[in-house]
């Protein structure tokens, strides 16, 4: 870059270049505190590692004092919760999906907690258990019959619904006699997840209560046993767009009542209570910045075209629920005094769906200028189109304190297959250290 880049980012930028992320460990401690003070002393989280598997990230969110576990859907991120210090058996093993190798592969390495989604899951679990001469815990996922519980916007409603995740309730009757046959397995609980990022604390509040109700029911009206009851998540906290995570100020003694009302033991593990959480935690922890390198106008529209895109941030936009909607520039080598444009933000690949920002206004962005893209600590690389078109992935700073504690990207590298049932590798991606 020309241009230098305002503090505190401007000597990473210099060193590391751009497409580059900035995580701030301090801040992914404070979003832990934060959280875990809204809920309830005895209950645990579970942190989702979907949302940023950074070995630095995961190990600050682990802590040392128990009440952070690895919630976990693949071997990957296994490999990734397991180098950041978590404890395997207490992580808890996500997916609609789990092959009976990768079943097997986890429980060799000391997980023991599933979260199963249908009979054949279930069974697959026990399969893989049985031959290892184990038993592991098999927590039931219920789709739970939706209801109106203030109609307060959400990122994305995750039941109700036809769906991939979960036994349907009304299946579950039907469905148990054959769940209990299953050998290697041992039904430990329920775990719903109703929704995502939501908006309003009285919506997220008339959500754990109905999931409290419904579970109870459950529980009571077939004979499942509650060792383990997962009220899933649905903090709220921006993606790529200025602002700050939501508190809840009132939430703590709201579970409280509820729990105390409906699971009187629950404060002495009579179920264990507990909550998920992946973008809360880390989103606000996140900056990116990246390089503008060609600003082309033309037929009345400006192009600011940046070296990362969808490829680096916003790839699972096709989602619907991750689509960037605003970048904030930082153009340090624009006249402040110039002229005030609206632009489209575009990134390098050759495809037009490469769009960060549509319709953005702000300063005239020149070559070599930078923009910052704040709340990007959540669903960034691992979950962008990283490996299209080969572009190298961007370089991931880590800050303690101001300091750096590790500078590193991902590598993607074509590797010999072994014959199938050979050993199951940890994923697609390991870490090196950036230039």
């Amino acid at each position: 870059m020309t241009g230098t880049v305002p503090s505190p980012h401007g000597a990473l930028v210099e060193r590391f270049g751009t497409p580059l992320y900035v995580y701030d460990l301090d801040e992914v401690t404070a979003a832990r505190t934060e959280l875990l003070a809204a809920l309830p002393d005895a209950a645990v989280l579970y942190y989702a590692l979907k949302a940023n598997p950074h070995p630095d990230v995961a190990r600050t969110l682990r802590g040392d004092d128990g009440r952070c576990r690895a919630e976990i859907s693949s071997t990957g991120e296994l490999h990734a919760a397991l180098e950041a210090g978590f404890d395997p058996a207490h992580c808890l093993y996500t997916g609609p999906g789990k092959t009976t190798t990768e079943i097997g592969h986890a429980l060799d390495l000391g997980v023991r907690t599933f979260s199963t989604d249908s009979v054949s899951d279930v069974r697959r679990v026990g399969r893989a258990a049985a031959e290892r001469g184990v038993t592991a815990g098999c927590v039931l996922r219920v789709n739970a019959v939706n209801t109106d519980t203030g109609g307060a916007t959400t990122g994305i409603r995750m039941t109700g619904r036809p769906s991939q995740f979960g036994f349907d309730a009304e299946d579950l009757p039907a469905a148990l006699p054959e769940l209990r046959r299953v050998e290697g397995v041992r039904l430990t609980g329920l775990h719903f997840f109703p929704l995502s990022n939501a908006k309003d604390e009285a919506n997220l509040v008339g959500e754990f209560r109905h999931t409290v109700t419904a579970a109870v029911r459950l529980a009571d009206d077939l004979g499942l046993p509650l060792e383990l009851l997962d009220l899933g998540g649905g903090f709220a906290a921006p993606y790529g767009t200025p602002g700050t995570r939501d508190s809840y100020p009132g939430l703590r003694a709201e579970l409280e009542a509820m729990l105390d009302a409906a699971l009187p033991r629950w404060r002495t593990g009579s179920p264990v209570i507990a909550f998920e959480s992946g973008r809360y935690l880390t989103s606000c922890a996140g900056t990116l910045l990246l390089g503008v390198t060609n600003v082309k106008t033309g037929r009345g529209r400006t192009h600011v075209i940046l070296d990362g895109g969808i490829n680096v941030f916003g790839g699972m936009s096709g989602l619907g629920r991750l689509l960037p909607t605003h970048v904030e520039p930082a153009a340090t080598t624009a006249p402040a005094d110039g002229p005030a444009v609206t632009a489209r933000l575009v990134g390098p690949l050759c495809t037009p769906g490469d769009v960060l920002s549509r319709d953005l206004p702000g300063p005239a962005l020149r070559a070599d200028d930078v923009v910052t893209v704040p709340n990007t600590g959540a669903y960034g690389p691992t979950a962008s189109l990283l490996a299209f078109l080969g572009r190298p992935a961007p370089a991931e700073v880590a800050l303690r304190g101001g300091g750096i504690v590790s500078a590193t990207r991902i590598d993607y590298r074509r590797v010999p297959v072994d014959d199938a049932g050979g050993p199951v590798p940890a994923g697609p991606t390991a870490q090196e250290p950036a230039p």
